[in-house]
């Protein structure tokens, strides 16, 4: 082929190959679909890469029947593989028609199977959906599955509605509308069906979506139960590593990080033991954002009474806390020390103290002072040493002198 002169004309401006889907945009530049499609849905700049002029992501994209014809011509002419008649791009006639045959029993799981392939293939398809309205037909599908009990088609709907997302003033006005959406999602997380760790993976991102959009309206009406099977998600993921995925572990820490803003909401995920699960799934090393995550999550459970003496009660937590502090990331060193901190104040009896000091605490708090922390973080080691020196000072396990030197440091 490189003998065979190409016509220009053929050539995408973007790909600088032969297109194999010409389409003219409203700047009447010829592209090749997914190249074109690719710039104005992914870059930054929605400006016709030839002329410059505005191309906004809605803007009509007009087949180039001519010029395909023209290339397919070429290619046979010269020997070349004919480039194969494009599929017509799925239109919003198409998705009504697959959202009608939703919900005939016999077509059902075939169709939710279409259109999971649909959504999957590209941008422009799932743009398309949402304009027909797929987003509530999904949300309508899971609440129908949850009133009969029926499983069937639900890893379809759920892998559908984790790519095909609405505007978030769409999601908040459909939690609005139907407070059984959060039911749905919560019923799923309890089943135990045909690939379930695939499933809940799947409700956990959905849920993470909707949760961080979600009003403190929405946000004051979630159930002990709700927490109760997120909590579970974590004690699966801490017994069985290769079940839930991490990405699932993540979104079911973002959901009780954004809705434990909110008291009701921390004492009900300390009654379901969540602290306890957190620091089983923590004592795995997790990566840096799950450690992020829950050490997050711990902070603000730990500013309950019940909280801290949860925390207190599992006997790794103090030395894991502790670990973490200097190892993981600033944000997490941020987390760690609040904990200690939020401890010392409220629940730091002398056998808490002491414990600190045989972990290690002690030391990492003077690492602190010593080490590239910010001022903040140097100042709260300095209130903690400062508040316990009296503890610590009449310690066998740490020098005297030692201590002197650190102690000139806080006072």
């Amino acid at each position: 082929m490189d003998d065979i002169e190409i016509p220009q004309y053929f050539i995408c401006p973007i790909s600088l190959q032969i297109m194999k889907d010409p389409v003219t945009a409203i700047t009447g530049i010829t592209y090749d679909r997914e190249s074109i499609e690719h710039w104005v849905f992914q870059e930054e700049n929605n400006l016709c890469p030839v002329t410059k002029q505005p191309l906004p992501r809605d803007s009509d994209l007009t087949p180039n029947h001519t010029l395909r014809r023209l290339i397919q011509s070429w290619c046979t002419q010269n020997a070349l593989d004919r480039i194969p008649t494009p599929k017509p791009p799925l239109n919003k006639v198409h998705v009504l028609n697959l959202i009608r045959d939703l919900w005939l029993p016999k077509l059902q799981l075939k169709t939710l199977r279409k259109l999971e392939i649909f959504s999957v293939e590209h941008e422009r398809n799932r743009k398309c959906m949402v304009e027909a309205g797929l987003v509530k037909a999904m949300w309508l599908f899971v609440i129908s599955c949850h009133k009969r009990g029926e499983t069937m088609g639900l890893e379809e709907a759920l892998s559908i509605m984790c790519l095909v997302r609405g505007p978030s003033s769409e999601t908040k006005l459909l939690l609005s509308e139907n407070e059984q959406i959060l039911d749905s999602l919560t019923w799923v997380l309890g089943r135990d069906i045909d690939n379930h760790y695939t499933v809940k993976n799947h409700a956990m991102l959905v849920l993470k979506g909707i949760i961080g959009k979600a009003s403190s309206n929405v946000l004051e009406k979630l159930k002990p139960e709700f927490f109760e099977r997120i909590v579970g998600v974590l004690r699966e993921a801490s017994k069985s590593p290769t079940g839930i995925s991490q990405q699932g572990i993540n979104a079911a820490l973002q959901i009780m990080l954004d809705a434990c803003l909110l008291r009701r909401n921390r004492i009900m995920m300390i009654e379901s033991g969540a602290v306890f699960e957190l620091i089983e799934l923590e004592l795995g090393s997790p990566e840096k954002k799950t450690s992020e995550l829950i050490l997050g999550i711990l902070f603000h459970l730990c500013s309950c009474a019940d909280g801290r003496a949860q925390f207190l009660s599992h006997s790794a937590s103090v030395a894991l806390i502790t670990k973490r502090l200097l190892t993981v990331s600033p944000a997490a060193d941020d987390r760690a020390l609040l904990i200690i901190s939020i401890i010392c104040k409220f629940s730091g009896t002398p056998l808490v103290i002491q414990e600190m000091l045989k972990v290690g605490t002690f030391a990492k708090l003077c690492m602190v002072l010593q080490g590239d922390c910010a001022i903040y973080l140097k100042d709260k080691a300095k209130e903690i040493l400062r508040e316990h020196s009296n503890v610590w000072k009449n310690s066998p396990c740490i020098e005297v002198r030692t201590f002197s030197q650190y102690l000139k440091q806080v006072l």
